[in-house]
């Protein structure tokens, strides 16, 4: 595979301590427990490290790159030097420029705005949807979802070889989906397009928190990923790669900052010099304490090892499949089998439950958060789940008989700072709830499936 994980003899960490760790939440059955967080594809806790750095930070906080003063200029430096640590975090290239953003999906958009005129778009269907919907203005090819990494990059070397040959183009794939938790074919995907003429931008968002990505050893041109799902909070995120389409791109937003002289014209209307630097794209007070939370946490993951945090991860990826897999009526989501490389997310069914009534029940009945539903990447659910597309019913889905499929999946997800205990809950919760069933009957409230308190226990 193109991400390698780690020898199975590096030594094992602790978790790493995060914010939370001590929340206790009530149970719907009496008392209340600590929570048991396990929605980290959907938003990973802050490292206590990150939280630490930016309150160290915090009374310091100034205007960037719009100041004189003492802690405008220490903000200033603060923000840059931020920018230089999430470079040699993804290890890229000394030509390339590091955007921040809000998010993935910020970071995906703005690429769309700076494609090439006439540039076409290559995406598979598996992907989530913020590197699946931005290219809606550009001419798209959507690939359908492979069943092996090598189907899928024959599968875009089939795609690529019957487009225009001079024209630019555009592959962008996942490096890990956030429903299956599957490794992608990165490098071989990136060496495919690059044979056709073709660039690729690998959408990180579910990778850079479980694995090291290297855009040079990748050979991508692009990475984007979101600061939340890195263990940092205040909406950040990071478009880093290569300058020339974004240096001859409009500016994604114009503004402040993004101008380097804007002057008026005899005629009445404005003349702007726009910056070549990634202020062309950050036009705007720059949200400060999100990029520096995000290069808190680069630091920190580094500074762990990332070889004995993936090695931890693996540990439970394997601890969650095979207690899994002692449950007959559970069934795990995947797109390349069971031996494929995955980091700590994982999607199942349960035959017989409605998804969200078993999610709600996760979490009321033994304070575990987990996420239920299609995930943002309804395309590939519904292929692995095998239904079309069906209008929500109560709970977010139509109620599921015994034996038949449910029409939306349960997806457990975790990383560097679960511990053991909360695995091992989460498992006996869900044998419980095989066996025994929901001790409370479930509702629809404001679009959420909640216990319905003013019925009997079950």
């Amino acid at each position: 595979m193109s991400v390698s994980t780690a020898a199975v003899d590096q030594s094992i960490c602790a978790p790493l301590p995060v914010l939370g760790a001590d929340v206790t939440v009530p149970l719907v059955t009496g008392g209340d427990v600590t929570y048991a967080a396990l929605d980290y594809a959907a938003s990973a806790p802050a490292l206590q490290r990150v939280w630490e750095d930016v309150a160290a930070y915090a009374p310091y906080y100034g205007s960037v790159h719009r100041g004189a003063g003492y802690l405008s200029q220490l903000s200033t430096d603060l923000f840059e030097n931020s920018r230089r640590t999430v470079a040699e975090f993804l290890g890229c290239r000394a030509e390339d420029q590091v955007v921040f953003t809000r998010s993935t999906t910020d970071s995906l958009n703005l690429l769309a705005a700076a494609l090439p005129a006439g540039c076409e778009v290559f995406v598979f269907e598996t992907e989530h949807h913020a590197s699946l919907l931005p290219w809606r203005d550009a001419r798209v090819t959507y690939l359908d979802a492979p069943r092996t990494p090598g189907q899928a990059v024959a599968t875009l070397e089939r795609a690529l070889a019957g487009r225009e040959p001079n024209g630019p183009a555009l592959v962008c794939v996942t490096g890990a989906s956030n429903v299956t938790g599957e490794l992608w074919p990165v490098k071989e995907l990136a060496a495919a397009a690059h044979a056709h003429g073709a660039r690729i931008v690998l959408d990180a968002a579910q990778l850079a928190p479980h694995h090291p990505v290297d855009i040079a050893e990748l050979d991508v041109d692009w990475v984007a990923f979101s600061g939340h799902k890195l263990y940092a909070p205040f909406g950040s995120g990071v478009l880093a790669g290569r300058a020339d389409w974004l240096v001859d791109a409009e500016p994604y937003l114009a503004g402040g900052g993004a101008s380097r002289k804007v002057a008026r014209r005899t005629d009445g209307g404005v003349d702007v010099e726009w910056h070549t630097t990634p202020a062309r794209h950050e036009a705007g007070s720059p949200n400060v304490i999100g990029v520096y939370s995000i290069a808190a946490a680069c630091k920190a993951l580094t500074e762990a090892g990332f070889d004995r945090l993936v090695a931890r991860e693996q540990q439970l990826v394997t601890r969650v499949r095979e207690g899994l897999a002692d449950v007959p009526q559970v069934k795990v989501l995947s797109l390349f089998g069971d031996d494929a490389p995955r980091v700590g997310v994982i999607s199942f069914v349960v035959e017989g439950w409605n998804s969200s009534h078993f999610a709600a029940a996760l979490s009321a009945e033994y304070g575990i958060g987990v996420r239920d539903g299609l995930f943002c990447a309804h395309p590939l659910v519904r292929t692995l789940l095998g239904s079309e597309p069906q209008e929500p019913g109560e709970c977010g889905a139509p109620e599921a008989a015994p034996g038949e499929r449910s029409l939306n999946a349960i997806r457990v997800s975790f990383g560097a700072g679960t511990p053991d205990e909360h695995i091992e809950r989460f498992l006996g919760a869900v044998r419980e709830l095989v066996s025994k069933g929901a001790r409370w009957s479930y509702r629809t409230e404001e679009g959420r499936c909640v216990p319905d308190r003013g019925a009997a226990q079950v």
